[in-house]
């Protein structure tokens, strides 16, 4: 049985050929971290595996690579690149990893708040234009986090703010029970909340969770975190409350379109912190990241 890493960079590559085993199946690594959709049939040649970090597979494509079977997508987002539902139709599973990078993406995630609180990236940006920019920030102990959605990520989140001396409130569509943390509706969250972060998968239930009567309906001068999927949230209405103010910033390190074009309007936007979708870009998270996708291999070579 073949399988191919699609489009490995080459930390990746080189943690997957660090935890090979003499007794696990052929993986040919394609050393290409861009590789456009119609490249994958002959990318994928005769592989029953595909491994993918961040390549669109769209079914048409996917209909043109013959002996595909499985996909073993680096992450939880699968429905960002895939439609799992039609590749089932064709008789190819989507497999998904989690749980690799909760703390990574956690630590994210307040990074991008203690960053949007103190404007730190816009005095940045200034002062390399030679202004000497002073910014009053929101000091945040003492201050209110809302997580919508709270999973592993969401957990390690609020383990780090409480431990910096703020609130922590949460709305997850399971009720939950964790000490510290206050599980509430989803209206008093964003009516209370200084800080609202994003923290559920997408699917069909979750595309445009946080809408425009949603964001409406947020604290005015709150900050939006959100390093979850960019289509949770309603891309026109989140940049309307930001150029009115009724957001005081956003830290965003995922897009509706990706990379993101350098003339889109949220790069225009002094009040937002962008980073590239590398929340869970660290070692640490890179080597679970491999181990669970081999893992994933064994099992299916096992039948």
């Amino acid at each position: 049985m073949v399988a191919v890493f699609v489009d490995a960079n080459e930390s990746l590559a080189l943690e997957f050929e660090r935890q090979f085993r003499d007794d696990d199946p052929s993986v040919r690594i394609h050393r290409d971290a861009d590789v456009r959709p119609e490249a994958l049939p002959a990318v994928l040649a005769d592989a029953r595996i595909a491994i993918i970090d961040h390549t669109y597979l769209p079914t048409d494509i996917a209909r043109q690579c013959r002996t595909l079977q499985h996909v073993v997508f680096l992450g939880t987002g699968a429905r960002s690149y895939m439609n799992p539902e039609e590749l089932a139709e064709l008789g190819i599973t989507v497999h998904i990893i989690k749980g690799y990078g909760d703390t990574a993406v956690a630590e994210s995630a307040i990074a991008l708040m203690w960053a949007s609180a103190r404007s730190l990236a816009l005095m940045d940006r200034a002062m390399r234009g030679g202004n000497w920019l002073r910014e009053d920030g929101m000091q945040l102990t003492g201050k209110t986090l809302g997580l919508i959605g709270f999973g592993g990520i969401g957990a390690e989140v609020a383990r780090i703010a409480a431990g910096s001396g703020m609130t922590v409130l949460a709305w997850n569509r399971t009720p939950r029970t964790v000490r510290g943390v206050s599980f509430v509706a989803l209206e008093r969250l964003l009516a209370d909340s200084h800080v609202v972060s994003m923290h559920l998968l997408l699917n069909d239930d979750t595309r445009g969770f946080l809408s425009r009567a949603r964001i409406a309906a947020m604290r005015p001068g709150a900050i939006l975190i959100n390093t979850a999927r960019g289509a949770l949230v309603d891309e026109a209405a989140m940049i309307d409350a930001l150029k009115s103010g009724h957001l005081r910033h956003a830290g965003l390190d995922v897009f509706d379109i990706e990379p993101l074009p350098a003339d889109h309007p949220l790069t225009r936007l002094p009040n937002v912190t962008l980073s590239a979708h590398s929340a869970f870009r660290t070692p640490e998270a890179g080597e679970n990241l491999v181990h669970a996708a081999l893992q994933h291999c064994r099992r299916i070579v096992r039948g």
